[in-house]
């Protein structure tokens, strides 16, 4: 089997959103926790690679992915090309030194997350951060393809969502387990917060909405909420769309704004988020009046959602400034 690239261009989507708000807020309240204790929290070389099963996927994966990326190895004893790769993958986490984590998955003992995660044969590779899954390769890659793979994951990680890895100890004892910091309210608007991303995940994007325009009423500059709901009221734009209507009316109606805004936002929902910013900012330089400034401030909003310290976002500034002027 030949081994397939993974792009990691499009890690940051919609659905990436609220998991870097949560990522980036535990990180820093981590990092806080161990500087405050001197270092304390640091894990053994031996413990940068772990075997996992379906029960403790949750806790050892999804939970600590929040605070580091998780490299998933999807092996099996009999596959030949997996015992190639797992010893390259595990050297490569010890030197990495706590950049990434890796959990060994055994498929014949594991179907349900085999399923889960789609693999189709072995090895397969992925990646979790902060709760969202990403392919990285699959079949036995050589070791120049997996250093630059791993170096970008480490580098989207950091950047995006705030993950700069475990502290590691050659001294520590294997087995010991960094602690987060204890999950207590930091802040007047926690609850409210915590309102609004249950809302979110149970699908109640009107509830979400409200419980972060709550907070912006009390803190108009809580970037956390400002993020939120731009996320919040982007989902319940395109929640009553029929995408198939909606694309080819804007197919057929070019000059219909209304008609291509509502196609951006559902560009930017399946994570094609510069097919959505270039969409709006043509819409932009064809327009005028009423309907440039439409265009203009949807763009402005899906900024919000994408986040001002991604790279496109950067580049679509720029964009849009030379359609302006």
């Amino acid at each position: 089997m030949q081994p397939r690239n993974m792009s990691m261009s499009g890690v940051v989507d919609l659905a990436a959103v609220k998991a870097a708000q949560e990522a980036k807020a535990k990180a820093e309240q981590t990092r806080a926790e161990t500087a405050r204790q001197g270092g304390a929290g640091a894990v053994s070389p031996a413990d940068l690679v772990i075997d996992v099963d379906e029960a403790g996927f949750e806790q050892e994966v999804l939970q600590r992915s929040a605070e580091v990326p998780v490299v998933i190895d999807f092996w099996a004893e009999w596959c030949q090309p997996c015992k190639q790769l797992s010893p390259v993958l595990e050297r490569l986490a010890v030197e990495y030194n706590g950049r990434f984590l890796l959990a060994k998955i055994d498929v014949d003992a594991n179907q349900m997350l085999m399923q889960q995660f789609g693999v189709q044969g072995i090895p397969a590779v992925f990646a979790v951060v902060a709760g969202q899954a990403l392919p990285l390769f699959q079949g036995a890659a050589g070791e120049a393809q997996i250093r630059q793979t791993l170096d970008q994951l480490v580098q989207v990680a950091e950047q995006r969502f705030g993950l700069t890895g475990l502290s590691v100890d050659p001294d520590a004892e294997p087995g010991g387990r960094p602690e987060a910091a204890a999950a207590e309210p930091v802040g007047p608007y926690d609850g409210l917060l915590e309102a609004a991303v249950q809302a979110l995940d149970a699908g109640d994007f009107g509830g979400a909405v409200q419980a972060y325009k709550n907070v912006l009423a009390d803190d108009p500059g809580n970037s956390e909420a400002k993020l939120g709901l731009a996320q919040a009221e982007l989902l319940q734009r395109v929640g009553g769309m029929d995408p198939q209507q909606v694309r080819k009316e804007a197919a057929d109606q070019p000059m219909d704004v209304e008609a291509q805004i509502a196609v951006a936002d559902l560009d930017l929902v399946g994570g094609h988020v510069e097919d959505a910013f270039g969409r709006l900012i043509d819409t932009v330089q064809r327009t005028s009046g009423d309907d440039r400034d439409a265009a203009r401030m949807r763009l402005l909003e899906l900024f919000e959602v994408v986040g001002p310290d991604d790279p496109r976002v950067a580049a679509a500034r720029r964009a849009l400034a030379r359609a302006l002027f």
